[in-house]
């Protein structure tokens, strides 16, 4: 196996791709295992020469538009390869190439910092606002509602549901490239409204903790709850350029009940999902990110929410109780320390049974018809959940202060959240999120 082409690429040049990469390239000698050894030599030029690897190239930072334009230069001499998306607040690309393009392009430049696989990654599923805290949120004597404030839901889409009615300020499709809101999984729709749904299909009765904030949804995920890499990192960048555009909105918050299976390399930041979460926090996104569903083990938080910088939450089970003497850490909620060592979650929210909006005839509303909660919502559990919940209490302590930081509202937020005394911070971060204490901060 050693003289297989691509595992001679591995091993001369392998410090400079990421292990998915690596398993991937090994995998695709899997089925020559059934194979006659007289072929194996044939096999393994065509796969050289023909498969296709999807990748995000990096380049080192101080050489990123020089490198672009040599791996253009570079990938023009090869069939079936070709740059796809820039991303400079990242110093990278996306790319498909074959094992020799890459191969001849890592052997040939010196700009290429790491060259990562377009990984999959996926959204994060497995009383709530009342518990929260939320309904108390007071400013000198008026109710805090979120006016004013902008969450991008960056997940599956959002359909046009009557609760978040004339509030869906704008939308963009990174999966299917449609104009009009629409959301073929559900995911992203539930997630809407745990930060903004008005209650109005049910009276008030589930309504989110920002039920005036508006919402633009982002659309990276597939009707399947999947995307990749590449597409997370096109909806985020979309979102720091809308930023720069004179537009009637501008967006206070991302919210992302999404990740994948941090990978470990030698820091956070050279994690391409990180840098981005990190470039929109800089530039004054407030950027809140699920935690994570692989609990109760520990080292378990994912990407993106491994970046120190973003606030990372956790799922609490309330056990659809307004008290506290009954909440815990739900089993599922991904447990720290990072792989970095560095403590997450930030904080906890509710996640377990959440009572949100429905998309009729998505995916998950057709495959869990027993999650209806009559025509227009749905119950859901996961970090997912818990992440637009705490997205939707920010929303609140901006409408409060509109100067603020993202760095000063999460201050607030773990300032104000209610603690538990011996518990783990790993598991328990700060403590419940309380929208009342952390207004009164």
């Amino acid at each position: 196996m050693f003289h297989y082409k691509m595992v001679t690429l591995m091993r001369s040049q392998g410090r400079k791709m990421d292990r998915p990469l690596r398993e991937e390239m090994l995998y695709s000698y899997d089925f020559l295992k059934s194979v006659p050894c007289f072929l194996h030599n044939l096999i393994d030029r065509m796969i050289t020469s023909r498969k296709k690897l999807p990748v995000i190239i990096g380049f080192h930072y101080d050489q990123c538009s020089e490198g672009l334009q040599e791996i253009e230069g570079l990938l023009h001499s090869h069939q079936r390869c070709k740059v796809k998306n820039y991303f400079n607040k990242a110093a990278c690309c996306s790319a498909e190439v074959t094992p020799r393009a890459l191969e001849d392009i890592l052997s040939r430049s010196s700009r290429i910092r790491k060259v990562f696989l377009n990984r999959e990654v996926n959204a994060l599923l497995d009383t709530a606002v009342a518990s929260a805290g939320a309904n108390n949120a007071e400013s000198s004597g008026s109710s805090l509602t979120g006016q004013g404030i902008t969450t991008a839901v960056i997940d599956t889409g959002v359909y046009p549901h009557q609760d978040l009615s004339d509030r869906i300020v704008d939308f963009v499709d990174f999966i299917n490239n449609r104009d009009e809101p629409y959301d073929d999984n559900g995911h992203g729709t539930h997630c809407a409204g745990d930060a903004a749904g008005s209650g109005a299909a049910s009276g008030g009765q589930y309504s989110g903790p920002a039920p005036e904030s508006n919402i633009i949804g982002v659309k990276v995920l597939d009707n399947r709850g999947s995307g990749t890499l590449e597409s997370i990192m096109l909806g985020i960048d979309w979102c720091m350029e809308y930023n720069q555009q004179d537009m009637d909105y501008s967006i206070d918050i991302m919210s992302m009940s999404l990740g994948s299976p941090a990978q470990r390399y030698e820091e956070e930041e050279d994690d391409p999902m990180v840098q981005m979460v990190n470039a929109a926090w800089d530039q004054g996104i407030l950027v809140c990110v699920a935690a994570g569903n692989e609990g109760p083990e520990s080292q378990t938080i994912a990407s993106p929410g491994v970046s120190e910088k973003i606030l990372t939450v956790g799922a609490l089970d309330d056990n659809n109780t307004n008290t506290r003497d009954d909440d815990k850490a739900a089993g599922f909620s991904s447990r720290g320390p990072t792989i970095y060592g560095k403590t997450k979650p930030d904080l906890l929210a509710p996640g377990v049974d959440i009572v949100s909006l429905r998309s009729p005839n998505s995916y998950v509303d057709r495959t869990r018809k027993s999650s209806r909660l009559g025509s227009y919502y749905f119950t859901m559990s996961g970090t997912s959940m818990a992440t637009p919940i705490c997205a939707g209490i920010a929303a609140l302590l901006l409408q409060n202060n509109p100067d603020a930081s993202p760095q000063q509202i999460k201050e607030q937020l773990l300032a104000g959240a209610d603690l538990w005394r011996d518990r783990d911070p790993n598991i328990y971060g700060s403590g419940y999120i309380n929208a009342e204490n952390s207004t009164d901060e």
